[in-house]
């Protein structure tokens, strides 16, 4: 225990710049203001330092007190996140690293951080993920075994990268406090319906001014026996079955593009070839008859060749706007979502993942329905009256 408090443990905090869309200047204050609470909770379980690498040093700087400690990630040139944090690693020769991008880790208790931080002290080498195919933030002991990998241009897929290079990793337990991400506007709105998170991101979402036109439509479903709600896109097996747990409604699921960040894939999607071939209003009509609602990761959808259209196109679709939307294939979709004749919500990963169980506890806000919808597993050596 003792070389354990001795480690020298560091947390870092990356916020991506900001692009210039309404849409994307709203996740970038939502993501400055859960990087303030993830801040508050790091100085309580005692990290020291905190830095925040970011190409906006001034705005990071008023984010904390004092004693944050900004780098500068520069405008440029492309952002390397790998480049960037063994450079970090570099210059500071830590122990061990916490690693956070700027929308996670909000909705981490101060237990957990220890935790991370246990973690990051020990000996060997090793990497603990909140998830090892999509990784939003880590902990590494021996951060300096960082230096001998070849690293990702983004976050994404440094599991993959440090398996590849023999680093022991694994994952925590998947729930909303380690899946929960910041990506989208529609990841805010989720967060807004929920009573997670710190005084900083409350306060921002007390002032938010944005809502959904279905989002509550979801949420009456997700509580209503009768209702059937179909799920699509990087969908976890593991998060699915937990939410079925919590929701009345009966589910059905499509699963897309399972780390289509974290590695190349030169298969196409089922059902973005079914949307190619079909249209954007035929999708939503035959989706109607499958279903009373849905929630839909759009990203596996809609990915053209692997790739997506700039952070404005997609945010303007989450919020059901296509008269913002520039990209025509994106803009026909949004529009058939609008007039679908179910509600529909639109997001990223999160909104499958994280979301999915903010989604499942915010429903029963308000709603006197019994929470004990499912028969609890027999016991056969549980004494019953």
């Amino acid at each position: 225990m003792e070389a354990h408090r001795m480690k020298r443990v560091i947390a870092c905090i990356f916020h991506p710049p900001a692009g210039t869309s309404e849409a994307e200047r709203l996740v970038d204050a939502g993501r400055r203001a859960a990087a303030r609470d993830l801040i508050s909770t790091l100085r309580k379980a005692g990290l020291e330092p905190i830095l925040v690498a970011s190409s906006a040093p001034d705005e990071a700087r008023s984010n904390g007190a004092s004693d944050i400690e900004v780098l500068d990630t520069g405008g440029g040139s492309p952002f390397h996140f790998g480049e960037t944090l063994q450079d970090l690693i570099q210059r500071r020769g830590p122990d061990g690293l916490l690693y956070f991008g700027s929308g996670s880790g909000l909705l981490l208790s101060q237990a957990r951080i220890e935790q991370l931080r246990r973690f990051a002290s020990e000996d060997g080498p090793a990497a603990l993920f909140n998830n090892f195919y999509s990784c939003d933030f880590a902990a590494v002991s021996k951060a300096t075994c960082l230096l001998e990998v070849d690293l990702p241009r983004a976050d994404n897929p440094l599991g993959f990268a440090l398996a590849d290079a023999g680093v022991p990793c694994s994952t925590l337990e998947r729930s909303a406090e380690t899946q929960f991400d910041i990506d989208t506007p529609t990841d805010l709105l989720i967060l807004n319906t929920s009573d997670r998170g710190g005084p900083a991101i409350r306060s921002f979402l007390g002032r938010l001014d944005a809502d959904h036109p279905f989002l509550p439509h979801i949420l009456a479903l997700l509580t209503d026996r009768s209702a059937h709600v179909h799920l699509v896109g990087r969908l976890s097996p593991r998060a699915w079955a937990d939410a079925e747990n919590e929701i009345a409604c009966r589910t059905s699921g499509s699963i897309e593009g399972r780390g289509m960040r974290a590695g190349t894939n030169a298969h196409v999607p089922f059902l973005q070839q079914t949307l190619r071939e079909d249209g954007a209003r035929a999708f939503f009509r035959r989706l109607s008859l499958a279903c009373d609602g849905a929630v839909i990761d759009t990203r596996p959808l809609l990915a053209s060749g692997g790739q997506l259209p700039e952070a404005s196109v997609r945010f303007a679709s989450d919020l059901l706007r296509p008269d913002l939307v520039t990209d025509p294939s994106w803009r026909s979709f949004t529009e058939a979502a609008l007039d679908a004749p179910i509600p529909i919500l639109l997001g990223g990963h999160s909104a499958v993942s994280g979301g999915l169980y903010l989604l499942a506890e915010a429903c029963w806000k308000g709603r006197d329905l019994d929470r004990r919808l499912h028969p609890e597993p027999f016991d056969p050596d549980k004494e019953r009256s």
